[in-house]
């Protein structure tokens, strides 16, 4: 059974995203991976957006990406990247089931909005990490007020569907520390102004603990 995706509109949406990103988004990029080290798994690695903000003392890094075309475009990237990258086109779930060498970090960039069981998925990366490694994410949250009620509608209608199972309205940060992970720093930032009327204009940026 094949443990790949395939989305082929999301894909090519994101690949166009992907190569508009504002400025915005990509400092934050840069911010999720600053001061890592060693060997780094990245989950949900799109395109390969992160690969070239990885610093120098990041020995290897391992990026799962299920989507077959995206895998593809996060695999040229991986070519160029500045430090080593191997990309396998599994799910998360499927490679979290694997035995290896604990890695050191775990990267996780607008990915946990789209996995169908978070919490589960959180709690595998938690065993895939040596004591005292760490979860870096850069994530949507799940507002409050008129804008909760607005993610809460989104998620229900078509928004899933047109993003690659994106949830808007999901409390990321209860997640990861319910799997197991220390708090050890986040910060909530907006990319648009706080009245634009889209569900994702706000990003939780942290760093927890195993």
């Amino acid at each position: 059974m094949s443990n790949t995706v395939d989305n082929p509109f999301f894909a090519r949406l994101w690949m166009f995203m992907s190569r508009h990103e504002t400025e915005a988004i990509q400092r934050l990029r840069r911010e999720n991976l600053a001061g890592l080290s060693g060997r780094v798994l990245e989950v949900g690695a799109g395109t390969g957006t992160n690969f070239e903000f990885y610093p120098d003392t990041v020995t290897e890094v391992v990026a799962v990406e299920p989507e077959r075309r995206l895998a593809e475009q996060a695999q040229r990237a991986a070519a160029v990247a500045p430090v080593p990258v191997t990309v396998t086109a599994d799910t998360v779930e499927h490679y979290a089931g694997g035995a290896g060498e604990p890695f050191d970090a775990v990267v996780c960039s607008l990915v946990l909005c789209s996995v169908d069981e978070p919490e589960t998925v959180l709690r595998q990366l938690y065993s895939l990490l040596r004591p005292g490694g760490e979860l870096r994410y850069l994530e949507h949250i799940a507002g409050t007020g008129v804008r909760a009620r607005m993610q809460r509608i989104a998620d229900a209608t078509l928004w899933p569907r047109l993003f690659g199972n994106c949830h808007t309205h999901r409390h990321t940060e209860q997640s990861i520390v319910g799997a197991g992970f220390q708090a050890a720093g986040a910060r909530r930032e907006w990319t648009l102004p706080a009245w634009a009327p889209i569900p994702v204009a706000e990003f939780a940026l942290g760093r927890a603990v195993k």
